[in-house]
């Protein structure tokens, strides 16, 4: 009998804390508090791919400056394709542009 009364009582208070914060709160505040910056696309190159391949498009590609080293460059292609690879549902466009970005930036690397 008492199990009910206590679980309609907690109801209660879950009710009345949430209403209080809810007209209590700025909601500017409250966005901020659950933004996540990776959904908004902020840190994310906007636009698609250029004609030709540039240096500074196959760095934004791998993530890497343009004067990397050439194990930096190996290891940012091999983390991409892992991620990426068209045998694990990754598309085959996309890893071609990713070993294009690769080649180019090891071309002038000897």
């Amino acid at each position: 009998m008492s199990t009910p009364v206590l679980l309609g009582l907690g109801m209660i208070a879950v009710g009345v804390a949430g209403r209080y914060i809810t007209r209590n709160t700025n909601i500017g505040s409250i966005q901020k508090l659950f933004s996540i910056s990776g959904l908004n696309g902020s840190k994310y190159y906007r636009g698609g791919f250029e004609q030709n391949m540039s240096r500074r498009e196959a760095a934004l590609i791998l993530g890497v400056s343009q004067q990397s080293s050439r194990n930096k460059i190996r290891d940012a292609h091999k983390k991409i394709m892992l991620l990426n690879h068209p045998d694990k549902g990754g598309s085959p466009y996309l890893a071609a542009k990713i070993n294009q970005a690769k080649d180019i930036l090891e071309s002038n690397k000897s």
